[in-house]
């Protein structure tokens, strides 16, 4: 068990009545984002509150009418995935940071700048960021995220989603060995050539596209054909 000092309170409320447990704040916030499978050690002590503060403890009867069960684990379990558990301030600091990083790495994949239809790179993205005011949830995924964080970015950083399509045609030595590569992209249409060669279509986000160019030119050494598919 941890120390009671250094937890936290999680809770839930169901129908107004209020359940509340003492536990480890990193054990339970790794348990609750699925880094921590099992339960060892999260709860600091197995004992299921009305209100913590005031000693109070919940009936054995409410624990089975909600959550099925009186075991203080299992429904220790279910307050901290799907209650409230608060974070420290240096839990929060870290994961709103790692969700601003995959906010700004899709941004920069999947979206172009409309002036010149290039991508805007990641720097420049971060930079703007820090001129703005926008909330990031450390809890929602990231891709959820990108719409409001577009609409606050745009006034100052123009950008917009758009898609590009190339037809591409390996030549038979080498088809075999960038197949693999073409398939992380959206292959939509693909045929193999009567002298082996690999033609194929693909679809991907317009911000890919000289990683793309650059991938596999250096797997083909040039001898890729690639030709945009305009829409």
């Amino acid at each position: 068990m941890g120390s009671l000092e250094k937890s936290v309170l999680a809770r839930i409320e169901i129908k107004g009545e209020k359940f509340e447990i003492f536990v480890d704040p990193d054990l339970a916030l790794d348990f609750r984002t699925g880094k921590k499978t099992d339960f060892t050690n999260v709860m600091i002590t197995e004992e299921i509150f009305s209100d913590a503060k005031k000693g109070d403890r919940q009936s054995a009867d409410k624990l089975k009418k909600f959550f099925g069960t009186e075991d203080a684990i299992e429904v220790g379990k279910k307050i901290v995935k799907d209650g409230d558990v608060p974070l420290t301030t240096e839990q929060r600091k870290h994961m709103v940071e790692e969700k601003r990083k995959k906010i700004i790495a899709i941004l920069a994949r999947e979206s172009i700048d409309p002036r010149t239809g290039a991508p805007h790179p990641p720097q420049r993205i971060e930079k703007a960021l820090e001129e703005v005011r926008v909330h990031i949830d450390p809890f929602k995924p990231a891709e959820a995220q990108v719409s409001e964080v577009l609409d606050v970015l745009r006034p100052i950083l123009p950008m917009k989603f758009e898609h590009a399509r190339f037809a591409v045609k390996i030549p038979a030595d080498l088809a075999q060995k960038v197949y693999g590569a073409l398939k992380t992209y959206h292959i939509q249409q693909e045929e193999w050539l009567g002298d082996g060669s690999l033609a194929v279509a693909v679809e991907m986000p317009a911000g890919l596209q000289s990683e793309f160019f650059d991938r596999i030119n250096k797997l083909t050494a040039g001898r890729a054909q690639i030709k945009e598919l305009k829409k």
